[in-house]
């Protein structure tokens, strides 16, 4: 029963501490994680199976050492050796040194892993800053090119206004000159005023009769009722 006893035990011994020596290696990979200073942002497959296959481990070595303890139990009847018993200690406490650097790593690796994205957060709200920034540049830039273009059209429109005044008055000096022509050459003719006095002699004459001649069919009109 001893020899049995005994023989289960240096077999759990060997596989905790092969258990042990795997959980030192993966946490060599796992630290790997913690220490970069721009994780992504989300977990590798590698970073999940890593800390996957070291829960894993620590969860197996947690039964062992309760197989160990069982087995040590057994032996209280007999003589309990008391190097076992350290033994059995020392695998109590590497194992909760291991869970301890597990919840660190973890904890250091999602604290990196928040704080690079807050910062990639903080540069993406930066540049949809600047883009509303350029885009309300851009939109003011055009408005100013719309406002420009309608200046150049408004002058446009004014030149033209003072180039058409400008050629209405000098039709107007063009007409007052023609009409002093006129006057000046029918004053030096003989016998022209007189004849443009006649012509508008004629011309009121004519106007009294046709005036009368309305009168008088009027009255007529008048008078047939």
């Amino acid at each position: 029963m001893a020899t049995s006893t005994g023989t289960g035990w240096a077999q759990l011994r060997q596989q905790a501490r092969s258990l042990e020596t795997q959980t030192e290696n993966l946490f060599h990979t796992y630290s790997q994680y913690a220490a970069l200073t721009k994780p992504p942002p989300t977990p590798s497959e590698e970073e999940l199976r890593t800390e996957s296959q070291l829960q894993d481990i620590l969860d197996r070595r947690e039964t062992l050492i309760t197989q160990l303890t069982r087995l040590l139990d057994s032996e209280a009847t007999l003589t309990s050796s008391a190097l076992k018993q350290n033994n059995l200690a020392r695998h109590r406490e590497i194992l909760a040194d291991h869970r301890r650097e597990l919840a660190r790593l973890t904890a250091a690796i999602a604290e990196a892993r928040d704080r690079a994205n807050l910062l990639h957060n903080v540069r993406n709200d930066i540049d949809a800053f600047r883009s509303a920034n350029q885009t309300e540049a851009d939109y003011m830039l055009e408005e100013r090119g719309r406002i420009d273009e309608s200046h150049n059209m408004i002058d446009g429109v004014l030149s033209q206004a003072y180039a058409i005044n400008e050629n209405f008055g000098l039709q107007r000096e063009t007409l007052a000159s023609i009409n002093r022509r006129i006057v000046g050459a029918a004053g030096a003719v003989p016998g022209m005023n007189a004849l443009i006095g006649k012509i508008g002699n004629k011309r009121r004459r004519d106007a009294v009769i046709l005036g009368a001649f309305i009168g008088v069919c009027f009255l007529v009109v008048l008078l047939l009722r």
